[in-house]
């Protein structure tokens, strides 16, 4: 028998949010920590800027390659027991990085350092598509935008909050413990979800009777047997490719604001590197409050017009306005003119993820994971071919170039969406029930 409604308890579902909220947070605090922490590294080390590089790119390679995987395995274990394998890893993966100088030397510690961070890579690729999951299975359709766009708003605080972190505690106790602070929080929150955490509502004991009748039919879980032909099916599916494209392409925007607005500042509008660290926090702030507004937004589509136009009208309005705000910033002759128009870009970007991300899940369905981790690839995959990009024509000085070509990316990011039917079901040629679409 399920347990009675409390008054005034908090449903089980939001203690699952607040769970992935916080992995989100560390994640990005943890990713974003190499970057801060290669001031010291470099010259403690005897490192050249192109090995830091060798070692961003190295997390970046693992994370595009085990997004599809890490899906696949997230719905066969179930999120409970994938979530401790993909926390445990990181902080395994931060601490080698952090003992290897100390032990090894030379090529072999670099190789270590490497290889620590390719794996970080390859734990944290399922964190995103199993999230997905997760949400599909604990929160009613009505819920899929908003859920996820307060996800995506802690990532943009956890970015936000890695240069002022990570660079006080570098100076005051070395770049090794303070790497090593990015990883120890996730500990304690790992053993709280192994004891707590349940693959769905029908298996937690703590879901009351009217927790479970509000979310309905969607508590059914995952697809724990999804199959090589299934995943095929996902892998060829027009609307999946579609979703992935655009969002690889609206990720060359993210990833140019995200990893090169500090190098912007310093090089093109001539702030000093203490000017530029904190003036950089402006576009992942702006980032993370333009998601949680994109959350509520795709919420109140979703019921207001239905899944198909309701998810498609916010990516068509914003990326096109974000690609002109990129044209607007390179060119003002106000350098602080400029670091406001970056910051809105960022923030109208990051106002689509709830979109990108609902339609994952009315797409994916029992598959959300394996189809997230689709999505992910596209979206990692906006990095792995931006990042060079951005490097060469920034290294010439060519900013103007780099941002006319993430003006160009957030217009076809735009197209996309009018060919995106995400009513459609992957793999199938079958669409969403109207229960789902007009579920409150």
């Amino acid at each position: 028998m399920r347990p009675p409604t409390r008054p005034g308890r908090l449903p089980v579902r939001w203690w699952i949010f607040a769970f992935l909220f916080a992995v989100g947070f560390l994640e990005y605090l943890q990713q974003r920590g190499l970057t801060i922490a290669a001031a010291r590294m470099i010259p403690e080390l005897r490192l050249s800027q192109m090995q830091i590089g060798w070692l961003e790119q190295a997390f970046v390679i693992g994370y595009m390659l085990f997004q599809i995987p890490g899906g696949v395995l997230g719905q066969r274990w179930g999120g409970r027991w994938m979530f401790v394998v993909i926390v445990a890893g990181s902080v395994s993966c931060i601490t080698a990085m952090v003992i290897a100088p100390d032990l090894l030397t030379g090529a072999v510690a670099f190789a270590v350092m490497f290889a620590a961070q390719f794996l970080m890579g390859v734990f944290q690729a399922p964190t995103f598509p199993v999230s997905t999951g997760l949400f599909e299975t604990w929160f009613p359709p009505t819920r899929w935008g908003l859920v996820q766009g307060l996800q995506t708003m802690g990532l943009g605080f956890g970015g936000a909050l890695a240069p002022p972190f990570v660079a006080t505690l570098m100076t005051a106790f070395g770049w090794q413990k303070a790497l090593l602070c990015t990883a120890l929080p996730a500990i304690p929150l790992i053993l709280w979800w192994a004891w707590f955490g349940r693959n769905s509502p029908r298996e937690h004991p703590r879901v009351s009777a009217r927790e479970l009748a509000q979310l309905g039919d969607r508590s059914a879980e995952a697809n724990s047997r999804v199959t090589l032909g299934e995943l095929l099916a996902i892998l060829g599916d027009r609307h999946v490719l579609l979703l992935s494209f655009s969002y690889f392409s609206m990720n060359y925007v993210f990833y140019l604001l995200g990893n090169w607005c500090f190098l912007y500042l310093v090089q093109e509008r001539h702030f000093s590197v203490l000017e530029s660290g904190w003036l950089a926090t402006a576009p992942p702030v702006a980032a993370g409050i333009g998601a949680g507004l994109g959350g509520v937004l795709a919420s109140y589509l979703y019921v207001r017009l239905g899944i198909r136009r309701g998810l498609r009208l916010t990516p068509l309005l914003v990326l096109p306005a974000a690609g002109l705000l990129m044209l607007l910033a390179v060119h003002v002759g106000s350098a602080y003119l400029a670091i406001g128009l970056l910051a809105a870009c960022y923030g109208l970007v990051e106002l689509t993820e709830g979109s990108f991300w609902s339609a994952a899940m009315t797409i994916g369905r029992r598959n959300t994971m394996a189809v997230g981790g689709v999505l992910n690839t596209g979206g990692s995959l906006g990095g792995v071919v931006g990042i060079p990009i951005v490097a060469w024509l920034s290294g010439r000085g060519d900013w103007n170039t780099a941002f006319l070509i993430g003006t160009a990316f957030a217009l076809v990011a735009a197209v996309f969406w009018l060919l995106i039917d995400a009513e459609h079901i992957a793999g199938s040629h079958t669409r969403a029930p109207a229960l789902a679409r007009a579920s409150r």
